[in-house]
């Protein structure tokens, strides 16, 4: 499995970085899920998926990360979202 060494991953034009990273307010699609099988499947339980658009309400600063996912507003622990990579999209 590719480890994630620093806060962005150039995929071409858009960058991959951990959600825990994105700004608040911006519409991202979630790449991969990072980490080990207790955690994918936690995350998987929760509804996440890879293609999903996730809409962050708050990822900086302290506390959870809060993001609305389908029909869910979900919160995230700061460990949680630094698995999670996301790309975000520009332009669309």
């Amino acid at each position: 499995m590719k480890r994630v060494l620093s806060e962005e991953v150039d995929q071409g034009e858009n960058k991959v970085l951990p959600l825990s990273a994105v700004r608040s307010g911006s519409e991202v699609t979630l790449v991969s899920i990072e980490g080990g099988r207790g955690v994918r499947l936690k995350l998987v339980g929760m509804g996440l998926g890879a293609g999903m658009r996730i809409t962050v309400l708050n990822a900086r600063g302290s506390g959870p990360c809060v993001v609305i996912a389908g029909n869910r507003r979900l919160a995230l622990g700061r460990g949680m979202a630094k698995k999670i990579l996301v790309r975000e999209e520009t332009g669309s």
